[in-house]
């Protein structure tokens, strides 16, 4: 354990609570240098409590970010385990948690209705404006965007299978507090939906009941199912491009085939220009 590196990290931000955690587990096992690192993914997942897919999809995103390097590979009993090496550099060229610090002073009349222009006691200016200035108060949320939000939670809600609905007020906390993380509230109707799919035809003892379903937080499975489809269909859209690419480029007899909607996406992403799909005999 390394408290030079689990404190480096502690003190950047990552982007999101389950990068953080990952993050600062895998620091935990870390030396002085930020090598050192032996613990698979699965290690990661039971001690996180973290679902498997939202690990190893963490994990490929800090390989890819330059965040974690693999430095090699050791036995274990499943096989073989990577060593993983936290770049240092990177996390410290990440924003800091801090605040900035303000140098404020005191001033001569600590209570001012705009910026302070006179003079100071210790000479130095006041803050250009004052912590009691009716602009520096936090407005709360408005009715409208409250409303909106109860919305969402009883569409969410309202997808449950009734028969199995208990506790609403819990339920509807629950689900707020999920889209407060950032999870949107579509992506939560659709879990609810693929649960009610993957339950039909259960038995009242194998079933669970909403207010549970929610607190044990069972949609996060279903969510990161539909996260992990979407960036499987995104590559194969992508390779299905780069395939229709290589066809204008080659100027392929397989060119007639090509949609004008797939001309356009195709120009949209760039992978081919106006005079290419021209020279191709085809029309944008």
């Amino acid at each position: 354990m390394s408290w030079r590196v689990a404190n480096t990290c502690a003190e950047r931000k990552f982007g999101s609570a389950t990068r953080k955690q990952i993050i600062m587990f895998l620091a935990d096992k870390a030396s002085d240098d930020g090598s050192g690192i032996w613990c698979s993914k699965g290690t990661i997942q039971r001690h996180t409590e973290l679902g498997e897919t939202t690990v190893k999809r963490t994990v490929r995103e800090f390989l890819k970010e330059g965040i974690l390097i693999e430095t090699g590979a050791r036995t274990c009993k499943n096989g073989f385990t990577v060593v993983y090496r936290i770049d240092l550099a990177k996390v410290e060229a990440l924003d800091p948690t801090l605040e900035p610090e303000i140098e404020t002073g005191s001033t001569v009349a600590p209570v001012q209705s705009g910026p302070g222009t006179g003079s100071t006691v210790a000479g130095v200016p006041g803050p250009p404006r004052p912590p009691n200035h009716p602009k520096t108060i936090h407005k709360p949320p408005t009715r409208e965007r409250e409303a909106a939000a109860d919305q969402e939670a009883e569409k969410v809600l309202a997808a449950y299978p009734p028969d199995r609905l208990r506790g609403k007020a819990a339920c509807l906390v629950q689900i707020e507090e999920a889209m407060k993380e950032g999870i949107r509230s579509e992506d939560m109707r659709q879990a609810v939906q693929a649960y009610a799919t993957d339950s039909a035809g259960f038995t009242r003892s194998k079933v669970c009941f909403s207010d549970n379903w929610f607190q044990l937080r069972r949609w996060q499975a279903y969510v990161e199912k539909q996260a992990e489809d979407r960036e499987k269909a995104t590559a194969l859209q992508a390779d299905h491009h780069a395939r229709l690419a290589c066809w204008i480029s080659d100027r392929s007899p397989m060119c007639k085939h090509i949609t004008a909607k797939q001309i356009d996406g195709l120009l949209a992403s760039r992978l081919v220009t106006q005079a290419q799909i021209l020279a191709a005999g085809l029309k944008s």
